[in-house]
């Protein structure tokens, strides 16, 4: 790419972005030979004198958030993963007894790295969209595969983290109490059971979340054609599905402990299908629409 005398790399690299097309008819922006490797292309550090690229403070800050944010994400979907696969049904299937040393015991243990990693996991990755979003410009950003493939992931997380900190936590709280009443000699609390079976509920939306969420924060690197192509103008109503389904998918778990549609949410294997539904659901969207 050659860059333009007194120009940025990272204004030449937005220009070549948003080119106008060789056909004045197509009202539509190409991408299909942009790099996608957004960070070496916008974010690169400057060259010294001798062409050399330097590292700079900014390179290193940007490495040191995405690192956070990695390592914090592995051990917040990591801890879902360890409710969902193995501490969920191991509580399902052992004496009352010991659920009840779990949930006083074990469970207290998990949930300060549960909730604490969740945060800096949002937290990093609020940064990092921002600033992504702040050197492509909105724009170019909104319209381009790449920022929507990352805004659909980012959504999705952002849904997870509500659920964790506004639903699964304060529900956890009085599972606990009632478990330590329990362990003590006294009676379980009388709202003990509704409130399990929301952190159930909220902890089994995660993990079908988790999946969608997954797969679209890693498409954008590891999936270059999808996330190079080119860009139409169906954006609202590729924003209305999206919105639409991730709403009805939360409201299954605010209202209500039971119903049909929680059915598929009363197992792993259910919600590991749901999961990949959605997940598939997204990408013809991504295809059809875009």
């Amino acid at each position: 790419m050659r860059e333009v005398a007194g120009s940025s790399p990272a204004a030449t690299t937005i220009k070549s972005i948003t080119r106008a097309p060789s056909n004045p008819s197509q009202n539509r922006q190409d991408f299909s030979g942009f790099d996608i490797t957004l960070p070496s292309q916008l974010f690169s550090a400057p060259k010294s004198r001798s062409g050399v690229r330097v590292t700079s403070l900014v390179d290193t800050f940007l490495f040191s958030l995405h690192w956070i944010h990695l390592l914090s994400a592995v051990l917040w979907i990591g801890t879902v993963y360890f409710f969902n696969f193995f501490l969920m049904p191991f509580v399902g299937r052992t004496k009352p007894e010991v659920r009840t040393e779990v949930f006083y015991k074990l469970v207290p243990l998990t949930l300060p790295g549960f909730r604490w990693s969740s945060l800096v996991t949002f937290l990093t990755g609020a940064l990092i969209y921002l600033q992504r979003l702040t050197a492509a410009g909105a724009p170019v950003f909104f319209s381009w595969p790449y920022g929507l493939a990352i805004s659909v992931g980012a959504l999705l997380g952002t849904v997870m983290f509500l659920n964790g900190w506004f639903i699964m936590h304060p529900e956890q709280k009085v599972v606990i109490a009632s478990a330590t009443r329990v362990a003590q000699g006294g009676q379980p609390l009388p709202e003990a059971a509704a409130s399990g079976r929301r952190v159930v509920l909220a902890s089994r939306t995660n993990l079908l979340l988790s999946i969608p969420t997954v797969f679209f924060m890693g498409v954008v690197s590891h999936y270059p054609s999808i996330a190079a192509r080119s860009a139409e103008d169906s954006l609202t109503w590729f924003w209305i599905f999206i919105l639409v389904i991730t709403g009805a998918i939360e409201i299954n778990v605010l209202t209500g402990v039971h119903g049909v549609t929680k059915k598929p949410l009363d197992t792993v294997a259910g919600t590991l299908c749901g999961g990949f539904i959605l997940t598939v659901a997204f990408y013809l969207l991504f295809q059809m629409l875009l």
